[in-house]
């Protein structure tokens, strides 16, 4: 079962070239699905899939479970904060416990990164990650680059700037990790203290002037100062981090080019963005919220899908 090289979707680290280019390749089908008046398909039709979030999340459940009802697949969603892991079951345990109910596949977001390996341990289904602490979030990466590529019809070659607190941003890991696999050229700029040691190493650049960085990049992704992960208090204040790192109307204006820009959400807008550049044609981040759903269907189908047996 399965079209992609590895069982499961844990980050793009570990996901070769190949594998991104046939989901992108899927997830373009499914988008136009979505376009017809009946945007469903019986493709992963008696497959059961479990959204197991460890840690809140809106945007992100909605579009895994849109997709796997697009997919025609039967979907349970498992909330946390109201499971018995209050009551103190381990992780362990709650993994097996829906396992035993014949689940084909988890959708797990979790605060602590690396949780999906231990999952991989307890557990036969396939395993998808949605989100693990400051590690990946494949998905996001991957539809990223499926709304880049809409845009630029190629990602080879690309100049993609990346902008914000990328210390705790597992979003900017998936997109180093994928956009460098697929020849994308990737320069990071944000608060020194937010930016980690050594980054270089996974064939980025880092530069600290946001005007140099405009001037230079065909596409920006903007990422917000991540308040429940601290990254707040490694800023003096939101006034000034709008002054040296905000993608204002006043930058963008002072290019003399069109600029893709992008957001994962949720934005604080007036801080990392303004919402004349949020709102303007350049920007693709509702573009970004549809090609969520279309990755989604994309990858659950290539790791669930049935293959046809070979005669």
């Amino acid at each position: 079962m399965g079209f992609l090289s590895n069982r499961h979707l844990l980050g793009l680290a570990e996901t070769p070239k190949e594998d991104i280019e046939m989901i992108l390749q899927h997830a373009s089908s499914f988008r136009e699905v979505l376009d017809r008046p009946i945007k469903k398909v019986p493709t992963l039709q008696g497959k059961t899939i479990v959204n197991l979030f460890f840690e809140d999340s809106t945007r992100t459940r909605i579009s895994f479970e849109l997709a796997q009802k697009r997919l025609s697949a039967d979907t349970v969603n498992f909330s946390a904060g109201s499971s018995s892991l209050k009551k103190g079951e381990s992780f362990k345990d709650t993994a097996q416990n829906i396992e035993a109910m014949k689940i084909d596949c988890i959708v797990m977001r979790h605060p602590v990164p690396g949780a999906h390996i231990h999952l991989i341990n307890y557990v036969n289904s396939v395993v998808v990650n949605a989100g693990d602490g400051t590690h990946e979030h494949p998905t996001q990466g991957l539809l990223d680059m499926m709304s880049l590529l809409e845009v630029k019809g190629k990602l080879d070659g690309l100049k993609v700037a990346i902008i914000g607190d990328i210390t705790h941003s597992r979003v900017a890991r998936s997109n180093i990790h994928g956009l460098v696999k697929m020849g994308v050229q990737v320069m990071l700029c944000g608060p020194p203290n937010l930016m980690p040691v050594n980054i270089e190493e996974l064939g980025v650049t880092v530069n600290y002037d946001v005007d140099e960085v405009l001037e230079w990049a065909d596409a920006v992704n903007v990422l917000r100062i991540q308040r429940e992960r601290q990254g707040v208090s490694y800023v003096p204040s939101v006034r000034e981090y709008r002054d040296l790192f905000g993608i204002t109307r006043e930058r963008v204006e002072r290019l003399n080019k069109q600029i893709t820009i992008m957001h994962p959400g949720p934005m604080n807008r007036g801080v990392e963005i303004d919402s004349d550049v949020a709102d303007s044609e350049n920007a693709i981040i509702l573009d970004q919220v549809l090609n969520g759903v279309a990755i989604r269907m994309a990858v659950l189908y290539l790791l669930l899908g049935d293959q046809p047996e070979e005669s």
